[in-house]
């Protein structure tokens, strides 16, 4: 009987762990649709908010560390069960990331205040966040059903948003060719393309991790990157 009643507690630290996670992951893909919408509406009051908001996304990192401890020391999981536990750690993580990158590009908002570019150099960078949503909701589903096919999906569709980031850099790049007053804003705008680029490899990083949680294996495969060669000076873009 106290066996049962250990694992039913175990089973609850589980299903804890796997909520807050979600929770998370909702949270990131609102901040990264809100960004990016402030962006092209030139709303400083909602990049603000998304500024503000990226607080409560770290909190439940916090909490998912410390409960993901607590459940490690009190029932010294084994196998799967350990896999669980070290998965939701290593997702909480990209998830915080995810959430800092969306706050970066909420600053870029406030910080270009009225010099905003045309609508047309904000459809590019409004594509690949589609893209990088699209990326993030499939892969919490993912998680969520421990589906590994969907996982690998994934994985390998990163190429994609590298791909766009490349065709949304030499857009810009033109663009301040043409003008140099244009140079402020288009900076501003690579900066957020290569934030959202980088949220579809922390998606690609959620992948590997799922697919660790039911396989029990790395991937061994090779990552699949578009070409980013064009782009190398902003590889620490938001930090």
């Amino acid at each position: 009987m106290n066996e049962q009643h250990t694992t039913k507690a175990f089973d609850a630290d589980l299903q804890d762990l796997s909520r807050m996670v979600a929770e998370m992951g909702g949270l990131a893909e609102k901040q990264v649709a809100d960004a990016v919408d402030a962006l092209a509406k030139r709303d400083t009051t909602l990049a603000g908010r998304v500024q503000s908001a990226d607080a409560a996304i770290d909190a439940l990192q916090q909490e998912v560390e410390e409960k993901s401890v607590l459940t490690i020391a009190r029932r010294q999981p084994m196998a799967v069960d350990l896999r669980d536990i070290v998965g939701a750690l290593r997702l909480a993580n990209d998830l915080e990331r995810i959430g800092d990158l969306a706050k970066n590009i909420a600053k870029r908002v406030i910080a270009l205040n009225a010099e905003f570019p045309p609508p047309k150099l904000i459809r590019g960078v409004e594509h690949m966040t589609d893209l990088v949503l699209e990326q993030l909701k499939a892969v919490l589903d993912a998680y969520a059903r421990r589906d590994d096919s969907k996982a690998m999906a994934v994985w390998r569709g990163d190429e994609e948003i590298d791909a766009v980031c490349t065709s949304v850099f030499r857009e810009l790049l033109t663009y301040m060719m043409e003008d140099p007053r244009n140079i402020t804003f288009c900076i501003h705008l690579m900066f957020c393309a290569k934030n959202i680029e980088r949220m579809g490899d922390h998606a690609t990083n959620i992948a590997e991790t799922v697919h660790y949680i039911i396989d029990g294996n790395p991937i061994t495969e090779r990552r699949p990157k578009g070409d980013t060669t064009t782009i190398p000076a902003l590889s620490g873009a938001g930090n």
